[in-house]
C-alpha cells in the first residue's frame, strides 16, 4: 500500500494523505514502459506515420490499466475521506461516517444505513510474519519476550490512522481545533458524488484519436 503525504501549515490541520494499493502504481509503470517501447518499436519499423496511427490504441490500454488499477484510491484529512472506486468519486465528511470497517477491502458505514466500499484502499491480507528474533524465542532458542510476535500488516496500520481521523471529528465539530467552524451537525455536510473529469476528457481525445487512426487506415 503506498502512501502520499500532503503538508499543512504548522499548527493547521494534520497532513492529507492518500492510501493507493501498491500493486496499480506498479501496474501504471509498467504499462508505460510497455506502451513507449511499442511506439519506439513501431517507429523504428514502420516510421512516423504507422507510429502515429498506433498511438491511440496504445494509449487506450494504457487509460484501462490506469481505471481499473490505479485510479481507485482513499484520500482523507481533517473534514473527511474522499473514496475514487474507478471514475467515480465520492466525498464523505466525518459526520457522515458512522463505521470504518475493514472486510477484504475497507468500507464506511454511513448515518443513512448505507454503506461505501473502497477499492483501492487496504485490502485484508495474512497476518506479517513474526521478526526473526521473535522466531528464534518461539523455537525455544532465545529469552523470552512479553512483547507481540507479530508485525503488524500495513493494511491494518493504514486503516489504525482512518480511524483515528474520524475520530478527531469530535473536537472538529466543537470547534476545539484550530480554526474549526463549531456547531454544524452532520445533516448539514452532504456527501458530494462526480466523476473523474480528466480521465474521462481523455478517453474522449483518445477515441477521437482511434477513430481518426481507423480511418487513415482505410483510405
Amino acid at each position: 500500500m503506498s502512501v502520499q503525504h500532503s503538508s499543512g501549515a504548522a499548527g493547521s490541520s494534520p497532513p492529507r494523505r492518500t492510501l493507493r494499493a501498491t500493486s496499480g502504481t506498479i501496474a501504471l509503470i509498467f504499462a508505460g514502459a510497455v506502451a513507449v517501447l511499442l511506439l519506439g518499436d513501431a517507429l523504428v519499423r514502420a516510421g512516423v506515420v504507422e507510429m502515429l496511427r498506433l498511438v491511440p490504441w496504445v494509449l487506450l490500454a494504457v487509460w484501462a490499466v490506469y481505471v481499473l488499477l490505479y485510479a481507485s484510491h482513499i484520500t482523507f484529512d481533517r473534514e473527511g475521506a474522499t473514496v475514487q472506486n474507478y471514475l467515480r468519486i465520492t466525498r464523505v465528511p466525518w459526520p457522515r461516517v458512522r463505521d470504518i470497517a475493514m472486510r477484504w477491502q475497507v468500507v464506511f458505514g454511513l448515518d443513512d444505513g448505507s454503506s461505501l466500499p473502497a477499492y483501492g484502499g487496504p485490502v485484508a491480507g495474512r497476518p506479517g510474519r513474526a521478526p526473526r528474533t521473535d522466531r528464534t524465542r518461539s523455537a525455544g532458542t532465545g529469552p523470552a519476550d512479553p512483547s507481540p510476535g507479530r508485525a503488524v500488516p500495513a493494511a491494518l496500520r493504514d486503516v489504525a490512522e482512518l480511524r483515528d481521523a474520524w475520530q478527531g471529528v469530535d473536537a472538529w465539530q466543537s470547534g476545539d481545533a484550530a480554526g474549526a467552524p463549531a456547531g454544524r451537525d452532520a445533516g448539514d455536510l452532504g456527501i458530494q458524488r462526480s466523476w473523474d473529469v480528466p480521465a474521462l476528457v481523455a478517453l474522449a481525445v483518445i477515441v477521437v484519436g482511434a477513430v481518426i487512426s481507423a480511418l487513415s487506415t482505410t483510405a
